[in-house]
Parts: structure tokens; C-alpha cells; sequence
């Protein structure tokens, strides 16, 4: 593939509509250099104040704002336009940048949609790992030890090592969902399911879709308790009344009875015996006609592709404990924990929902 077309793939990427992904982009450019160049852009501020000035602004104004040099921001700001995060215009006085539609769209913090905190995600933890691939493909663990000096054992203790870094974690989940929670949600008819828990739901934003999307519906969140805390204080309000909240520990703890359980982005993390044990315990809990619902990205059978789906599971390999699956895999799985009339629906975007019948 040619130079050119890597430096479109932000402008082909950002399209969801279409069926682009933007957290897709930080894979699929040649080098680390141009998932830093966004990162720092980000981090920077660059976005937000080009989206606030509501018009161009030259490098020297936008580095005055800043606080930065005016060298490194103009450099930075042509790289920017080089990888369509921005456009400029040359007047008399010099170059004048302003962000691209889709910037003001996902990298401004300030819009519904904005991915900022995602990208922050990766860039402060993500990378971090990302660097010891070769080490954990040697050993077949996550990199957690190298990367931060914490145990691999406890991954969400690694996950959430900080109340800063579960917060980001947490923001950056909600702002994914704003763009496809819906699609998944919308996969099946869910409406006959009224007290859904959500397992696993962190902050809300799943469940907000749920409960948009079926208004008869309840959604219990059920998440570790600092979790729900912070959720609760938050991102989810108190006037709420459709949302409640469940602390525990899924695997240790306790499941209430409902007629769904939504386990989104949640079977990755974990190898195929804890896959089977939290499955099974689901199964047991769950009303008769009742089922479980798996938002995941899905392998091809032939194991060819997509490619966001292979570069998951390898991120689940530096991170977790799991891998992405094909849907076969995660029919096995459901059947051998009990249920029945397993679906299959691809989205065309980047998570697929399987509903699974007791």
C-alpha cells in the first residue's frame, strides 16, 4: 500500500457511517509515528482550540495558546494536515489551520462523540503494553509486569490501577458507545427482555442505548464497587430511575435473576474455561425464555480477516486473558453452558451481537 493511502485512511477511517472505525486508525498506519502525532494533538489541546476560535488561527497563535514552541507547533500542525486531521490555507500573513468536520466531530473533547478520551486510553496504557508484544507472544501473558510493575495475575487491578486511569478507561468506554452502542442494541428485537442486566456495564453508556431504544425495559449495571461508585457520581444520574446499579464480582459473586444479561466486550478478556464457568453460572440465573446477549468482534470462520478483529485478539494477548473468537467459537460456548437457538448478527460495523435462548 502506498504512502498516499495511509495518509487517508484518518479522512476513509473516521467515516462510521460507512462503516470506518476510528480507533481502527491507530493500527493500520505504517509507524507509530502517526498514532503519536494525533495522541499529542489530542493531549495538546489543538483540536478544542481550533473548534472554540470557530474559525483558522495561525501556528503562532495557536503555540501562544498552548503554551508550546512555535517551531514544534507548526511542525506538528503540517503533520496534522498530512494526515487530513486538519486543513490549512495560505494568506498573506502566513498559514492558517482549522480542523476537518470529522476532527470537530471525534477529537474535540467537547462533542457528544468525541474520542478523545479513547485515545488517551491507548496513548498513556495501550502502547505501553503494545511494545512488549514480542515478550507476550514468548510467554502467552499479558504484559503488565513489564510494562507498569504489576502483577498480570489481577487484570483489572492492572486495568484500573489508578482512579485516574479507570476514570479515562471508563470515559472512553461511554464515548465508544455513543457511536456503536446503538447498532448492537438494534441487532435483535430485545423488547420482550424487560430486566436486563448489564454485566460488566462500567459506566452506563450501553445501557443508556438499552434503555433508549426499549423504553420498557430496566437495565441493572453490575460492576466491581468502585466502579459503580464512580459511575453513579459520574454518568449516571440519580433522576435516572431505568438504570440501577449491582456491586459485586461476577465470577465470585452472586447473578439476580433476569430475562437478558448483555455481556459486552466482556468473553475476550478471559480464556475459554472462565468463559464457560461465567456462562454457566448466567444459565442458571436466567428466567426460562430468558437469554444472554454476547457483544464481541467476530473472526471470520476462515480465520482471514477482519483485520480489527485479529489486531483485537493480539491486544487481548498483551492485556488479558482471552482473544477474539469466530462465531462457531462462541456458539460452542453458549451451547455447552445451555443455551439454545443461538443467533448470529453482523452489524457491519465493528462489534457483532450472538443471542443466546434458555
Amino acid at each position: 500500500m502506498s504512502s498516499t493511502q495511509d495518509c487517508d485512511y484518518p479522512r476513509i477511517l473516521f467515516q462510521y457511517n460507512n462503516g470506518g472505525h476510528l480507533h481502527f486508525l491507530l493500527f493500520h498506519c505504517p509507524t507509530l509515528v502517526c498514532f503519536h502525532i494525533m495522541f499529542t494533538a489530542c493531549e495538546l489541546g489543538v483540536f478544542d482550540l481550533l473548534l472554540e476560535s470557530e474559525g483558522s488561527l495561525s501556528s503562532d497563535a495557536i503555540a501562544e495558546h498552548l503554551g508550546t514552541s512555535v517551531s514544534g507547533m507548526e511542525r506538528l500542525l503540517d503533520a496534522c494536515v498530512g494526515l487530513k486531521l486538519l486543513e490549512v490555507e495560505m494568506k498573506s500573513e502566513g498559514a492558517f489551520y482549522r480542523n476537518t468536520e470529522l476532527s470537530n466531530l471525534y477529537l474535540a473533547k467537547s462533542s457528544l462523540k468525541s474520542q478523545y478520551h479513547r485515545l488517551m486510553y491507548y496513548s498513556k496504557t495501550v502502547y505501553f503494553c503494545w511494545q512488549y508484544l514480542t515478550d507476550a507472544v514468548r510467554d502467552g501473558k499479558n504484559q503488565y509486569e513489564r510494562a507498569f510493575g504489576m502483577s498480570s495475575e489481577d487484570i483489572f487491578g492492572a486495568f484500573y490501577r489508578s482512579e485516574k486511569e479507570m476514570i479515562q478507561f471508563m470515559y472512553s468506554l461511554n464515548a465508544f458507545w455513543s457511536i456503536c452502542g446503538r447498532d448492537v442494541i438494534a441487532a435483535f428485537d430485545l423488547s420482550p427482555f424487560t430486566v436486563i442486566y448489564d454485566l460488566g456495564g462500567c459506566a452506563g453508556g450501553l445501557a443508556q442505548e438499552c434503555i433508549s431504544l426499549y423504553p420498557k425495559s430496566t437495565v441493572t449495571i453490575y460492576d466491581l464497587p468502585k466502579v459503580v461508585q464512580v459511575a453513579k457520581e459520574r454518568f449516571v444520574s440519580p433522576e435516572e430511575r431505568r438504570i440501577t446499579f449491582h456491586e459485586g464480582d461476577f465470577f465470585k459473586d452472586p447473578i439476580p435473576e433476569a430475562d437478558l444479561y448483555i455481556l459486552a466486550r466482556i468473553l475476550h478478556d478471559w480464556a475459554d474455561d472462565k468463559c464457560m464457568q461465567l456462562l454457566t453460572k448466567i444459565y442458571k440465573a436466567c428466567k426460562p425464555g430468558g437469554g444472554v446477549l454476547l457483544v464481541e468482534t467476530l473472526l471470520n470462520e476462515d480465520k482471514t480477516g477482519p483485520l480489527e478483529a485479529q489486531l483485537y485478539s493480539l491486544i487481548m494477548l498483551v492485556q488479558a486473558e482471552g482473544k477474539e473468537r469466530t462465531p462457531t467459537e462462541y456458539s460452542k460456548l453458549l451451547a455447552a453452558a445451555g443455551f439454545r437457538e443461538i443467533q448470529v448478527k453482523k452489524t457491519g460495523k465493528l462489534y457483532d451481537a450472538i443471542l443466546g435462548r434458555k
